[in-house]
């Protein structure tokens, strides 16, 4: 079978040959068409979809099997996978942590003071280590720092992701960026350097933190749904926040009926009627819920039902329906119960899983009264239903079960953090360790992965972490979705379908001048970016950018640079970056909100990009 050769533009087989030159063509095509759907639809994970595309060109021949797993080998994914490390490391030293609380710290307690110091702790953080990571560091602490200063966590969180973006732009150690630069090595070009973003990408960060505190702020909603209720704050606030109160119902359990003397666990409100008890009155107490608990003649029971699930007919000649009076709104306000958020964590084990499954109640000793997921409360039936990362828990629990759940690395306590531990000598060592790590990738950019990853061993070596720790702190999905995008470049310069995408946007821009072709690839991994996962963007775009580059006479550099900067501007949705979703259950957005804010963000930083890139980077 014969190929279209990959090096130089314009090179075409022997005339007998297109037609299987275009059926290749045709193939490839095919399956990035249907990977896209199913990145769009979101029906299956993103690396599932990379690892099936990257079997689906192997198998049908396009690739050799060389070339079909050469994506794990790449040195790309190496400097991902020590990247990852290498910032475990930095937080395990408590650096990262104290970085960030010192810069929020710094610029005071008022809206404006507060979103600049988040983002600038974020962006400053995420130079060194990944989006997810960054984030997940200030995440915990910003629900207090909220409390303190009386700001809103809706005003915080969506500026927090953001932040973490805007400071991606500006370092090689985004998987974009990675990506983008063994891109260009592939094609036998110079790839880019541990500092070639900064003089572009520190700019752009700059802006963008200027636009969230001057104007996007004003677009952001003024109150979350895990809005915190300070003291003396009416209950019903925080009842509203959730719209928990339609769904109370108080009843009392009627002494001789079939419940009293039942458990809660054999009673059947919850399998057979789908009711939630939620709290026990007895006398003048709250009694703690528990499985095993006998409920008694009296007792007053207060039930969370959806309407269409309201006790039913057959509970009534045992149950008493109650006015709703204050108690339930009391109940909230019990001296020994807290009111707090959890949020579910990145890589998480309890994704996928139902609280029923985990036995959450049981093992922390604390009660799930919602969740928040896509701007919407989830009040009842929450025991079957499966968690997703970024879904917001409102819980109620004593202090025992808040430290209980500080302990579970799978969830992220909106909670005061507990106080910075002392860094020690071994923590200063691994400071050390970093910046060595990140010198000599400056000094000698063409041994980076090599650097990268010896560093990563070094962490090990000098005990900052245990080799599974090490392997914990990879995000598998991110290092698989890359391994299995990074042949789509191999077939597409294979086949000579990035010649034939070349051919069609020059005879159509190809006139216009390199300023247009610029806008237009930038514009097109903008837009792509907001549907399907950056890295899978640009695994597409840059082959294409590059070889069409190299045939006008621009610099094929600056084109990959521009891309590999569009790529991160996920703003617009929550789908186009991990950290957007992060946020979205705590921070109560929905998808309006990030077009609302990130729509203007977007266009300005496209402007700006435009703008500055051919003052630093000549493009032609």
């Amino acid at each position: 079978m014969c190929f279209v050769s990959g090096v130089g533009f314009g090179k075409f087989l022997p005339e007998t040959s297109t037609i299987t030159r275009m059926s290749q063509i045709a193939v490839v095509l095919l399956f990035l068409l249907i990977a896209s759907l199913l990145l769009l639809w979101n029906v299956i994970r993103a690396d599932i979809v990379a690892l099936m595309l990257m079997l689906a060109l192997g198998l049908s021949g396009i690739l050799s099997p060389q070339e079909t797993f050469s994506g794990f080998g790449r040195s790309a994914v190496i400097i991902m996978l020590s990247a990852f490390i290498l910032a475990e490391g930095l937080r395990r030293a408590g650096l990262a942590e104290r970085i960030g609380r010192f810069i929020i710290r710094l610029f005071g307690t008022g809206e404006a003071y507060l979103i600049f110091g988040v983002m600038t702790a974020s962006a400053v953080l995420s130079l060194f280590m990944n989006n997810i990571a960054a984030a997940s560091l200030l995440f915990p602490s910003l629900s207090g720092v909220s409390r303190r200063s009386k700001v809103s966590p809706s005003k915080l969180l969506m500026p927090l992701a953001f932040g973490t973006i805007l400071g991606g732009m500006a370092t090689l150690l985004t998987t974009t960026n990675i990506i983008v630069g063994g891109l260009l090595r592939d094609a036998k070009l110079p790839g880019f350097t541990l500092i070639d973003f900064l003089p572009v990408g520190l700019p752009l960060a700059f802006i963008g933190i200027l636009f969230m505190v001057f104007w996007g702020r004003k677009l952001l909603p003024s109150q979350s749904p895990a809005q915190r209720h300070e003291e003396g704050q009416e209950t019903d606030d925080l009842l509203d926040t959730y719209q928990l109160s339609e769904r109370l119902v108080r009843a009392r359990v009627r002494e001789g009926g079939y419940l009293d003397g039942v458990t809660l666990e054999k009673s059947g409100l919850r399998e057979r009627f789908h009711l939630n008890v939620i709290a026990i009155q007895r006398g003048r107490s709250a009694l703690p819920i528990d499985a095993g608990m006998v409920l008694k003649g009296g007792d007053i029971l207060l039930i969370m039902a959806r309407p269409e699930d309201s006790v039913p007919a057959a509970l009534m000649e045992i149950l008493e329906i109650l006015p709703s009076g204050k108690w339930q709104q009391d109940y909230f306000a019990t001296p020994d119960l807290k009111t707090y958020e959890a949020a579910i964590a990145p890589r998480s084990h309890l994704a996928g899983q139902t609280l029923k499954e985990i036995r959450f109640g049981q093992k922390f000793g604390a009660k799930v009264l919602a969740v928040w997921r896509h701007g919407h409360s989830i009040r009842t039936r929450l025991a079957d239903l499966p968690l997703e990362f970024g879904d917001g828990l409102l819980l109620q629990g004593t202090e025992k079960s808040l430290n209980l759940l500080r302990t579970e690395p799978g969830l992220i306590l909106l909670a005061e953090s507990a106080p910075a531990t002392r860094i020690t000598l071994r923590g200063w060592f691994t400071a050390l360790i970093m910046a060595l790590t990140l010198t000599l990738a400056v000094i000698s950019p063409d041994l980076i992965a090599e650097i990268m990853l010896s560093g990563a061993v070094l962490m090990v070596l000098t005990r900052t972490m245990s080799m599974d720790q090490a392997y914990r702190a990879v995000e598998w999905r991110s290092l698989f979705l890359v391994a299995g995008m990074l042949p789509v470049g191999i077939a597409l310069n294979k086949t000579g379908a990035s010649n034939l995408f070349a051919d069609v946007l020059l005879s159509t821009l190809g006139g216009a001048g390199h300023m247009i072709l610029l806008a237009g690839f930038v514009l097109l991994t903008v837009a792509l970016t907001q549907v399907i996962n950056g890295a899978a963007a640009v695994t597409v775009i840059a082959p294409i950018a590059i070889v069409v580059a190299q045939h006008v006479g621009m610099e094929p550099r600056s084109m990959a640079m521009a891309v590999a900067i569009s790529s991160s501007m996920a703003f617009i949705s929550p789908l186009g970056h991990s950290v957007n979703v992060m946020v979205m259950g705590a921070g109560g957005y929905t998808f309006k909100d990030y077009a609302r804010v990130g729509v203007p963000l977007t266009f300005l930083l496209v402007l700006i990009l435009l703008l500055i890139l051919p003052f630093i980077m000549p493009i032609g």
